[in-house]
């Protein structure tokens, strides 16, 4: 009788041990990013695809406008970068979201970098430091500007697009190919429609010259629109590629996201 009544007060106390386990929730995942502006609050697309997460507070956008492969890391921010790798003892993994290329290119004192020689050792740099510090470094080629020259858009990102896909297969590391896609997508929809991803609307002065890309009349006033950075609509269509991307990329992170009902 006693041995009966020891292995009910075992089985109980085990039946209790067990559930206690399964009400710890499981940890989360983080994402953070890591770029320029075409990424960046108020300009890019990042806090739109944060919005896309189930809980978004998991995911962080350090991306900054004018920032190059180089200056980031110059500048002490890359540091924020690695601080958080380090304390993330919260989060079951975190991906990190890494796209340049548009200040790294030339003529942008202080921030452009040698396409042959710094930007790949940039951008593998990294790479390694996110695998070294237990994340998962997600290469982004960089968004295509929308300027279109003779009817047919043009894509001088090509070459840093180049170098980033080439470093995530040295690397093994995931790859968003933003760039190429972007590129189709935009080619696909013509000027005007390009046009209206921009963070204004489009001046009625505005024009497409065949040299310089655009004209400005004298004497008008200057205008937030350009055809590199993005608004709202803009942020909401690039979120949404760089999402499906990341899912295609890394099929484990399809659960993270929102169900499409829940998206803006």
């Amino acid at each position: 009788m006693r041995y009966l009544i020891s292995c009910a007060a075992a089985l109980a106390l085990f039946t209790g041990s067990a559930h206690a386990a399964d009400a710890v929730p499981a940890k989360p995942v983080r994402f953070i990013l890591v770029g320029d502006s075409t990424m960046a609050s108020n300009s890019g697309y990042g806090d739109a695809f944060c919005a896309r997460i189930n809980r978004a507070n998991t995911c962080i956008n350090l991306a900054k406008g004018g920032r190059s492969s180089g200056s980031f890391r110059a500048e002490g921010r890359w540091n924020e970068v690695e601080g958080l790798l380090r304390g993330a003892d919260a989060y079951s993994k975190t991906y990190v979201l890494i796209q340049f290329g548009h200040n790294d290119q030339p003529g942008k004192p202080g921030r452009s970098t040698d396409l042959k020689t710094e930007f790949p050792i940039n951008m593998t740099r990294y790479a390694q430091e996110v695998k070294a510090l237990g994340g998962v470094p997600v290469l982004v080629t960089p968004l295509t500007r929308r300027t279109f020259k003779d009817g047919e858009l043009e894509n001088n990102l090509g070459p840093w697009a180049d170098v980033i896909r080439a470093t995530a297969a040295t690397q093994q590391a995931p790859l968003l190919d933003l760039n190429a896609e972007s590129y189709a997508a935009v080619r696909a929809m013509g000027q005007d429609e390009a046009d209206t991803l921009a963070m204004v609307p489009r001046p009625a002065d505005y024009g497409v010259a065949p040299a310089a890309g655009k004209v400005e009349v004298a004497g008008a006033a200057k205008s937030a629109f350009d055809r590199t950075h993005v608004g709202a609509k803009g942020a909401a269509f690039f979120s949404r590629m760089v999402m499906e991307e990341l899912k295609h990329a890394v099929p484990e992170t399809a659960s993270y996201f929102k169900p499409e009902s829940e998206q803006q």
